[in-house]
C-alpha cells in the first residue's frame, strides 16, 4: 500500500466521522466515559495490587523451635523446611535476637523488657518465606508436623482473609474493565454499521469499478481507530491531572504508613498510555465487527 492509498484511506475516514455527526458524538462520548471509568478502575486496582503485593512480601511463617531440641535437632529442622519445594527463604532467629527485636520495636517502652534478658521466655525461631505468598497456609500446616516445632505462627485467619479479598477484588476489576470495553466496542460497531449503510451505493459502485475488499475496508477501519483514540483523549487529561492532584495531597500523609500510593511518573503515563491503546483497540475491533457482519463486497 503506497503512502498517497494511506492518506486517501485516512481523509475518507475523518470524512466519515464529519458525515455522521450526531452519531460520532455518541460514540466519542460513550468511549469517552467508557475509558474513564476503565482508567479510575485501572488506577484503583493498580494501586491496590501494589498494596496487596507488598502485604503479601510481608506475610511470613514463625516456626518455634521446641526448647528441648539440641542444636544438632535444629539445624535438621532448618534442613527440613528448606527442602520443601514452595519455601523460598529460611532464617534462624535465636531467642535473644527475638528478644531483642521486641524492645527496638517499642522504642523507649521496650527497655521495660530488658529485665527478661536473664531469663529469658522466648524460643529460638525459624523465619519462612514462600515462593508464593498465598500458599503460606499450605506450608505452614507442613512444618507444623515436623519434629521439635512448638508452634507455627503466620497471622492464621487474618492471612487467608487477606488472601480472599485480594482474589475477589482483582475477579471483580478485570470483570467491570473488560464489560466497560465490550460495551465501548459495540456502540463504535453500531456507528461504523450506520456509516457503512448510509454508504451502499457508493460501495458497490466501488466494486463495479475494480476497488478491492481492502481498498474499500481500509477507511472504515481507520474511522474506527479514530473514534477510539479521539474517546480516550479526554480520559488521559483527567485521570494524569487527578492523580497528580491525589499523590501530591495524600502521599506526604501516608509517607510513614504502610499504604503507599504508586508514584506519579511513570505510573500516572503507564495508564495513559493502556487508555490510548484500549481505546485504539476498541475502534478497530469495533470496527472489524461491524465491516465483516454488514460489508457484504
Amino acid at each position: 500500500m503506497t503512502v498517497n492509498t494511506m492518506v486517501r484511506h485516512l481523509r475518507e475516514g475523518c470524512k466519515n466521522i464529519a458525515r455522521n455527526g450526531w452519531m460520532t458524538f455518541a460514540s466519542v462520548s460513550a468511549v469517552t466515559v467508557t475509558l474513564l471509568l476503565v482508567g479510575i478502575f485501572l488506577v484503583i486496582m493498580m494501586n491496590l495490587n501494589n498494596f496487596a503485593t507488598t502485604v503479601e512480601e510481608d506475610v511470613e511463617i514463625r516456626v518455634h523451635i521446641d526448647p528441648i531440641a539440641n542444636e544438632a535437632q535444629i539445624k535438621e529442622l532448618g534442613q527440613r523446611i528448606k527442602r520443601i519445594s514452595e519455601v523460598d527463604q529460611v532464617a534462624f532467629s535465636s531467642k535473644e535476637q527475638e528478644l531483642e527485636e521486641i524492645i527496638k520495636s517499642f522504642g523507649e517502652e521496650g527497655k521495660a523488657f530488658e529485665s527478661l534478658k536473664s531469663e529469658n521466655p522466648l524460643r529460638d525461631v525459624y523465619v519462612v518465606k514462600t515462593k508464593d505468598p498465598q500458599m503460606t497456609p499450605t506450608v505452614a500446616k507442613k512444618i507444623e508436623k515436623f519434629e521439635n516445632v512448638e508452634r507455627v505462627n503466620y497471622g492464621q485467619g487474618t492471612v487467608e482473609k487477606l488472601f480472599k479479598f485480594v482474589n475477589i477484588s482483582r475477579n471483580i476489576g478485570i470483570g467491570l474493565i473488560l464489560g466497560l470495553v465490550f460495551t465501548a466496542m459495540f456502540l463504535i460497531s453500531n456507528t461504523i454499521k450506520i456509516t457503512i449503510m448510509a454508504r451502499r451505493r457508493e460501495i458497490e459502485i466501488m466494486r463495479l469499478v475494480g476497488a478491492t475488499n481492502a481498498f474499500i475496508r481500509w477507511p472504515f477501519f481507520l474511522e474506527g481507530l479514530l473514534l477510539g483514540v479521539m474517546g480516550a483523549v479526554i480520559p488521559v487529561v483527567l485521570i494524569l491531572s487527578g492523580y497528580s492532584y491525589i499523590y501530591d495531597t495524600f502521599q506526604p500523609k501516608l509517607a510513614n504508613t504502610f499504604v503507599q500510593l504508586l508514584p506519579f511518573n511513570p505510573f500516572a503515563y503507564q495508564v495513559a498510555f493502556i487508555l490510548v491503546a484500549i481505546g485504539a483497540f476498541i475502534g478497530v475491533w469495533g470496527s472489524l465487527m461491524s465491516v465483516r457482519k454488514f460489508l457484504k463486497v
